[in-house]
């Protein structure tokens, strides 16, 4: 069973109705975090909209969590960092397009067969996805970058006991899941890796 942390209702997001989701993820929100057993799910999915004041005041929590082997996936722009090793918020630097490309830095199974270029625009406007980086620690992997610096806009960490860290410095990885480009596909692959036997 998968965790999706809700904020607000009117966030939620529609794939919890779709397959593969449907029935395989619980909605809780986000303020009764403190009287969850964490332990129970495989994952924790954060959404880009949610109270970063009281997800610090959870992070020994989510450290146990993570150490116990659970993975976490958290969308947005860090603010308040809930994790040791975890920086603020740093914006892709210049103006124009060449700011906001995103590029390939390593493969992964959440991104397999998703163009950068798919990435970089969203029906043919760029900063959709992402605009800079939330700093990753020492031993992180980096996936994509963004901007002629090629900041880590998305990096996986392994943690000490198990866990996964996978950070996305932008909009909901499914905030992609109707699209016509190759960017529908992170939704449903995201879903397999949280899922996958031994993953």
């Amino acid at each position: 069973m998968l965790l999706f942390l809700r904020w607000y209702a009117a966030k939620r997001p529609g794939m919890l109705d779709a397959a593969p989701w449907a029935g395989r993820v619980e909605e809780v929100e986000l303020y009764d975090l403190h009287g969850l057993d964490l332990a129970r799910y495989r994952a924790v999915l954060v959404s880009t909209h949610h109270d970063q004041r009281y997800l610090q005041a959870r992070g020994a929590q989510i450290e146990a969590y993570l150490a116990g082997g659970g993975t976490l996936v958290f969308n947005g722009h860090l603010v308040r960092p809930f994790l040791p090793g975890l920086s603020p918020f740093v914006p892709s630097r210049g103006a124009g397009v060449e700011a906001l490309r995103v590029r390939r830095l390593a493969e992964h199974p959440v991104f397999a067969g998703v163009t950068a270029e798919d990435l970089t625009f969203r029906r043919g406007v760029a900063g959709f996805y992402g605009r800079g980086c939330n700093p990753p620690p020492p031993g992180a992997r980096l996936l994509n970058g963004v901007g002629p610096e090629a900041l880590p806009l998305d990096w996986e960490l392994a943690w000490p006991g198990g866990g996964r860290l996978l950070m996305h410095a932008g909009n909901d990885l499914w905030m992609y899941e109707e699209d016509s480009s190759s960017a529908a596909r992170l939704a449903p692959q995201l879903f397999d890796w949280l899922t996958a036997e031994g993953g």
